[in-house]
């Protein structure tokens, strides 16, 4: 897998050897293969943030009192408010009909179409993750989940958008 840009940090004539950094700011240490404790503090970074996410979240796993809509896991430190249509587009509307309470591991599924939701509620597993062997999350946290339902809102205007489900579900099946 191609990573860039790299730079060139530490050039070893004698030996003919160059140290690359795969991270902008290592580039301006002196020796970033032995850092000084005053190097090793962490970076303050700027970053985008969704001014709405923290509602969003709050409004999404109360709908689902608390669970995965994927695999019912209730401990909600471990629980995400998923988008059906990411905020980036047009109807990425930050509203309950739009997004889906998953578990870490679902919602990375579901984000890198490893796992899909048709428009009815039906829960499905890219074919290529299905025929793969490895371990119990494997089996379990994912290829057991296919053909499922997944758990739907007690009240009505708070579950999922069909319409939603089915585009981003067309996009599941694009990417397999």
């Amino acid at each position: 897998m191609p990573v860039y840009p790299v730079y060139v940090v530490a050039d070893d004539t004698a030996r003919r050897e160059f140290v690359f950094a795969l991270d902008e700011g290592l580039r301006f240490l002196p020796n970033p293969e032995a850092p000084n404790p005053a190097e090793r503090r962490y970076a303050e970074r700027v970053a985008w943030q969704r001014l709405h996410q923290p509602e969003f979240r709050a409004r999404v796993i109360l709908a689902y009192e608390g669970r995965c809509t994927v695999c019912r896991l209730r401990h909600r430190e471990l629980l995400d408010a998923a988008h059906i249509i990411s905020d980036r587009h047009d109807r990425g509307d930050p509203i309950v009909p739009n997004g889906l309470s998953l578990c870490k591991i679902h919602h990375a599924a579901y984000d890198r179409s490893l796992l899909g939701i048709t428009g009815d509620g039906e829960v499905r597993i890219n074919a290529k993750v299905l025929d793969e062997v490895d371990g119990p999350m494997l089996e379990h946290g994912l290829k057991e989940m296919h053909g499922g339902a997944i758990l739907q809102p007690g009240r009505r205007v708070d579950r999922p958008d069909p319409d939603r489900l089915d585009e981003r579900y067309r996009q599941f099946l694009a990417a397999a």
